[in-house]
């Protein structure tokens, strides 16, 4: 038999995980939904795990889940336009919640949640807030 090309070849080159993966879902209007994920460059991918600890240390031990196989997995995700699927990915996340303060922002930032004035409503200072404050007490 002659040896066809690796794009040709019905067997993938480097075979994937054998078996049913561990896919993380999430609750949707009609059961469990595939959770899809950004790659580092933006695009759209389907992650799979080939063990629940993997999953369990990446996205935590309470994230729910399904069996499938990646081919399954594949065929559920393309109709949404996403053709890859990342197995066993090390995920990262950007830090959650503001931006640390400098040194000196930190009395800065504590004042201004505590102003009433911060929220809604604009300062008036200097000259401007002179020569409003005469109307205010004459009516």
């Amino acid at each position: 038999m002659a040896e066809l090309p690796c794009g040709e070849d019905p067997e993938p080159c480097e075979p994937g995980p054998a078996g049913p993966l561990f896919v993380p879902v999430r609750p949707g209007p009609a059961g469990c939904v595939a959770r899809l994920f950004r790659t580092a460059v933006g695009g759209r991918t389907a992650v799979a795990f080939t063990t629940e600890a993997r999953l369990g240390a990446a996205l935590g031990h309470t994230q729910p889940w399904i069996r499938l196989s990646a081919p399954a997995l594949r065929a559920l995700v393309e109709p949404l336009g996403v053709g890859d699927v990342t197995v066993d990915p090390r995920l990262a996340a950007h830090r959650v919640g503001p931006p640390p303060l400098r040194p000196g922002e930190r009395y800065a930032a504590a004042w201004r949640d505590r102003d009433p004035q911060a929220v809604g409503a604009p300062r008036v200072t200097g000259a401007a807030a002179l020569a409003g404050a005469p109307t205010m007490w004459i009516g």
